[in-house]
């Protein structure tokens, strides 16, 4: 029997990037699986449809605004009413925008804090009572190695990175005798559609080509030389999901290329 068989999970922002990496993988592994993200109808609709049949489970689609918290608790219920129950979240949905602190635009902060850090807990809070009442959760945040060090130009990201750990570390002490984990992965750079946006964005502030942005900018720091795969960080949240990660909750765990060493 799949490990994670007649679970339930939620990934948001998985229409895409990481996310999509992980609902497949959740999948694969028997959870049926909520996705949440914007995207085009149909291509969402396929692509629903395909991990249903490719994976015999139920999977499910939110277009909720990460941004709103009646929108998130919306979702957290179409979950709840469509499985009968959520055992795992993963809170990926995330923006960013690159400026220095005194040009950047203050609806960018506002945004990229309540996409990136506060949906995670209006999320988790939609969620928890039940996984309390069932006595088993795994709460499962993907941040960045942003979480665990800073880099200029991206106040809002490093901030609401180093709030999600920390959210995520209170989570773990307020729950742990309740069978429920809460973790963070702390991804290096990965090569994104949203990373891809980045790329051009530090070029441009910058001042080089996208090329020097790739070697000099953003690979600099990981040991590696070398994006880190989705499929790696989609089998990490795959074992933190399952029963052989039960004692494991609290943790921020850097899969960044050797990034975060320096």
């Amino acid at each position: 029997m799949l490990p994670l068989r007649n679970r339930a999970a939620i990934v948001t922002g998985s229409t895409s990037g990481i996310g999509l990496g992980i609902a497949r993988a959740l999948a694969a592994q028997g959870a049926d699986v909520l996705l949440n993200g914007f995207g085009d109808a149909a291509e969402i609709e396929s692509l629903r449809a395909d991990l249903e049949r490719r994976h015999d489970v139920r999977v499910r689609y939110s277009a909720a605004d990460m941004s709103r918290p009646d929108q998130v608790r919306a979702l957290a219920q179409q979950a709840e009413a469509a499985f009968g129950r959520v055992d795992i979240v993963v809170n990926n949905a995330g923006i960013q925008h690159v400026a220095p602190v005194d040009d950047f635009p203050e609806e960018k902060w506002d945004a990229v804090i309540a996409i990136n850090l506060s949906s995670a807990f209006h999320l988790v809070k939609a969620v928890l009572p039940g996984m309390k009442q069932r006595g088993h959760g795994r709460l499962i945040h993907v941040a960045s190695a942003h979480g665990l060090t800073a880099s200029p130009f991206k106040s809002a990201y490093v901030a609401a990175k180093h709030g999600l750990i920390g959210l995520s570390k209170t989570l773990a002490l307020e729950v742990a005798e309740h069978g429920i984990t809460s973790n963070t992965i702390c991804p290096g750079y990965v090569k994104t559609p949203l990373v891809e946006k980045q790329i051009a964005d530090q070029a441009r502030a910058h001042g080089i080509p996208p090329e020097q942005v790739v070697r000099d900018v953003m690979l600099s720091h990981q040991a590696r030389k070398s994006f880190v795969e989705v499929d790696e960080l989609a089998a990490l949240a795959v074992f933190l999901a399952s029963d052989a990660a039960a004692s494991m909750t609290g943790t921020a765990i850097a899969m960044d290329g050797g990034w975060t060493l320096h």
